[in-house]
């Protein structure tokens, strides 16, 4: 048993996986505090606990969940006024998942495929603070700083996305910011070939998740 014992919470929409971490953390003398199927259900478990005044030292995060998925989650439980670390255990190795997890505020990124004694010991270094990142998530990070920074948003640009994520149309864009309908097409095609997304509602995504509205 180590001398001090984590209390963890295990977030993964297979059953059977989450029994089998949960062995190993609890071989290992840790605790596992609250299991979650999805994000949704990771975010209220770790507000009951520190409702109850009981914090958890770390979630253990898969990404691809029903609902709520886990970068949205772990963005939830980084930024709220207690904060958890976030330690994500997932299958999903795409650099553009892996960004969006980090920038999200995991502290650590690990595949489902990692060793048992690796996960104890970035379990442990997540309960820290410190970062524990599998290669592929080094790698992708790398290129990330390697890549050009993309281009900003400018101000008009903006101010067009911030009205979509009201859930008004072209149309009614156009006739609040006194511009052609295609005008509003033009910038908001602009919108997604800056942010890297195809649809209206991954631009407005993203640019919650970047702090851009």
């Amino acid at each position: 048993m180590p001398s001090d014992p984590l209390r963890i919470v295990l977030a993964d929409d297979h059953p059977l996986f989450r029994s089998g971490v949960r062995a190993v953390l609890e071989t290992a003398g840790h605790r596992v505090v609250a299991e979650a199927g999805t994000g949704e259900e990771a975010v209220r478990a770790v507000e009951d606990l520190l409702r109850d005044g009981d914090r958890p030292d770390v979630v253990l995060m898969d990404l691809r969940m029903p609902g709520t998925d886990g970068v949205e989650a772990t963005r939830r439980l980084s930024t709220s006024p207690t904060p958890v670390p976030v330690l994500v255990l997932t299958t999903y190795d795409t650099d553009a998942l892996i960004l969006r997890a980090i920038e999200a505020g995991a502290t650590g990124y690990l595949l489902k495929d990692t060793p048992a004694p690796q996960l104890l010991e970035a379990v442990a270094s997540a309960s820290t603070g410190r970062t524990t990142l599998a290669p592929v998530a080094s790698a992708a990070i790398a290129s990330s700083l390697r890549a050009p920074r993309p281009e900003a948003l400018t101000a008009r640009e903006l101010e067009v996305l911030r009205l979509v994520a009201m859930g008004s149309s072209n149309a009614q864009i156009g006739r609040q910011l006194a511009i052609a309908e295609s005008t509003v097409k033009s910038h908001l095609l602009r919108v997604f070939e800056k942010l890297g997304v195809t649809d209206r509602t991954r631009a407005v995504t993203l640019a919650l998740e970047r702090g851009l509205l």
